[in-house]
């Protein structure tokens, strides 16, 4: 099977113009070689009449499948546009060897309901009624873009780590609106306003990449009294004791990255001798009673996982992203990347490392130029420990072998 990926980037504002460069510059790098699948990221002025540029992208690239979302800036040939109109198109040809089928996955009328699932049981009563998911059993991998407001996405991959274990999902949640105020979703050549849009693949492989972007910081603790997402004990003492005695063994400067931020790292795998970034599944700490000395995190938590401090910074995200893409490379052996979609946290960008096109540059230096295209998400889904999570501040990245 010969894969191609080809993607392209517009500035220009008239949505047909910008539909018709991208899509001829994804078409370019694809050599005649027929789409399977085109996915569309498209910012600013594109999202009061997403229509039409998606229709030009049809025009040029008549791919058999078709999805995208509305973003607050888009990525491509290692620029990222932070701001403004752009849009960007990726393209994957499979060569016959690979099946593509696209999804639209809704929630009842109801929605979120102001966006709280009730625990765990909440969550898995949301997932259970979601409609339009296909059956993932079999497949290789899936990308999937979700409207944060109308669709419980953390809920939902609790589902599908349930129904297929081990299926990598990567994509991330729709960053702009259209003027009204309704979801940007793309599908086909049609609007969704609530949901989720996906694609699941089939004879594809899609390598996950994920990048939390955040330092380990002191030693491992285990945690011995737990419940929901409160943390009561770690080491047999009471959680904010031990997280003060922690941070106070911690050097100036990474007391002074705490001071940021302070995060947990929860290790997901524990059969492993010992554990670095990829190991932990990082999340907020959002508060702690001093009376009992319990700490609440954004994660439900059980007594016996290992967890340790974490912090994010320019230098811890730069080395972490730099060293899980080295590693994707390695993996991949002689058969080089040829394309990769990037799902960059609308976080990062110019906010987080003072220069411009750090991450698309990035993962274009690393991935030997292949090219990528996607968006800045408000939530980047991927992989830790063979589970698919919802997560912030991330790159995540689907890398396509040759």
């Amino acid at each position: 099977m010969s894969v191609r990926v080809g993607a392209g980037l517009s500035t220009e504002h008239d949505p047909l113009e910008a539909g018709r460069a991208a899509a001829g510059a994804a078409a370019s790098v694809l050599a005649g070689e027929a789409a399977d699948v085109a996915i569309v990221f498209a910012s600013g002025a594109h999202l009061a009449a997403p229509e039409a540029a998606l229709e030009a992208v049809q025009s040029v690239l008549s791919p058999g499948a078709l999805i995208g979302c509305g973003a607050g800036g888009v990525l491509g040939s290692g620029r990222e546009l932070e701001s403004g109109t752009a849009l960007a198109v990726w393209a994957g040809s499979f060569g016959g060897g690979g099946r593509v089928r696209t999804f639209h996955a809704s929630l009842g009328e109801g929605g979120l309901s102001g966006g709280s699932a009730g625990g765990p049981a909440g969550a898995a009563r949301l997932a259970g009624s979601v409609s339009g998911l296909p059956d993932m059993e079999g497949c290789s991998g899936a990308i999937m873009l979700c409207d944060p407001y109308t669709f419980p996405a953390d809920a939902v991959l609790a589902r599908l780590a349930h129904e297929a274990p081990e299926l990598p999902v990567l994509g991330g949640l729709a960053s702009a609106q259209t003027p009204e105020g309704g979801a940007a979703l793309f599908f086909g050549e049609e609007m969704r306003e609530r949901g989720a849009v996906g694609v699941a693949l089939e004879g594809v492989q899609m390598r996950p990449c994920v990048s939390q972007g955040a330092a380990p910081l002191g030693r491992e603790v285990t945690i011995t009294a737990a419940e929901g997402n409160m943390i009561h004990e770690l080491a047999g003492r009471p959680a904010l004791e031990t997280i003060q005695t922690l941070i106070a063994e911690l050097t100036p400067r990474e007391q002074a990255l705490v001071a940021g931020g302070l995060l947990i790292g929860i290790v997901i795998d524990s059969g492993k001798p010992e554990y670095g970034p990829g190991d932990f599944l990082v999340r907020g700490v959002l508060g702690a009673d001093p009376e009992s000395g319990s700490v609440a995190v954004g994660a439900t938590v059980a007594i016996g996982q290992v967890v340790q401090l974490h912090a994010r910074d320019a230098r811890s995200a730069d080395e972490d992203l730099r060293h899980a893409l080295q590693l994707q490379r390695a993996a991949l052996g002689d058969r080089p990347p040829v394309g990769a979609l990037l799902f960059s946290c609308n976080g990062r960008g110019m906010a987080m490392f003072g220069e411009p096109n750090h991450d698309a540059a990035l993962v274009q230096s690393e991935l030997s130029g292949a090219p990528a295209a996607g968006f800045f998400a408000a939530g980047e889904i991927g992989p830790v420990g063979g589970r698919s999570y919802l997560h912030g501040f991330t790159a995540t990245v689907a890398v396509f072998p040759a």
